[in-house]
């Protein structure tokens, strides 16, 4: 068999069209949706990724600003920004693009951040709410990449109620999250998070009817490790050099799923522009509330 593919380029196109559509009525009420973001350092990839976020706020009809500071920023440099943006009012969401430079505290500034205007859905009080909101609708921001995942699931109707679902990587911002959204009431997966010190974690993949990779080894899940029809999504990414000297991004699962699993989400491609989309959201709901 061959896996069908979930796409997330093009669920997350469509997610955008939605938004635009919600933007263009949020504005004709006078509400005006704005994503900003706080970028420390030189790092090529993350300039790259926040330069696409700004894109995606474009597309959507949804205001953006950028603070860039450089590597050389104190402490006390981040606090201010941090500061003017919890501020902004034509800010309704915001992140503060991580890893930050050696030498500043990433909780410590995320702890600054208002926990209305997380764009990220890490603040630590916005995972407090997740932990606690078994049950009742959630309105605070959900992070990111679990959020797609779920979202992904949803769109190509993918059984979750009951379903065994393993988690490889226990990461803030995929795995540990990702356990408290699978199991809230109406999504209802029985969640098994793998971690280096898990024991057999191939007999544990094996069983489950949902695996998702977020531990950055490449092509560390093997087709041989598949229950035949499972989903599996692909999040962990790697950068491998080639015997040709360039380097190429790998993802966490091997292509060869695909000839196993009922449904496959390769990477890149797949989970990221899920990400983005998610991101977006997240600015929007916040200036909907």
């Amino acid at each position: 068999m061959t896996a069908i593919k979930i796409d997330g380029l093009a669920v997350a196109k469509t997610i955008k069209a939605e938004l635009a559509e919600r933007v263009v009525a949020l504005k004709q009420r006078g509400i005006n949706p704005g994503l900003g973001t706080l970028l420390v350092g030189d790092d090529a990839g993350s300039h790259t990724y926040v330069a696409g976020k700004h894109r995606d706020c474009a597309e959507v009809g949804v205001h953006s600003i950028r603070i860039d500071l450089p590597a050389s920023a104190s402490a006390a440099d981040v606090r201010a920004a941090i500061r003017d943006l919890n501020d902004a009012k034509d800010v309704t969401g915001y992140i503060v693009q991580l890893p930050l430079p050696f030498g500043l505290d990433a909780n410590e500034m995320l702890e600054l951040m208002d926990p209305s205007k997380d764009a990220d859905g890490l603040h630590p009080i916005n995972l407090g709410k997740l932990v606690l909101g078994v049950n009742e609708t959630l309105n605070s921001p959900l992070p990111c990449t679990p959020a797609g995942i779920v979202e992904l699931l949803r769109r190509y109707e993918i059984t979750t109620k009951g379903a065994e679902v393993a988690i490889i990587g226990r990461g803030i911002t995929v795995g540990r999250p990702l356990g408290l959204l699978m199991t809230r009431k109406g999504i209802d997966s029985t969640v098994t998070t793998i971690h280096s010190a898990t024991k057999d974690p191939e007999h544990i993949i094996a069983r489950a009817d949902i695996v998702i990779a977020a531990v950055g080894v490449a092509h560390f899940v093997q087709p041989e490790w598949i229950k035949p029809g499972a989903a599996v999504l692909d999040v962990g990414i790697t950068r491998v050099e080639g015997e040709d000297g360039k380097a190429t991004l790998v993802g966490d699962v091997d292509p060869r799923v695909a000839e196993v699993a009922g449904f496959f989400s390769p990477n890149p491609g797949g989970v990221g522009p899920m990400t983005r989309a998610m991101l977006v959201k997240n600015v929007v709901d916040s200036a909907s509330r």
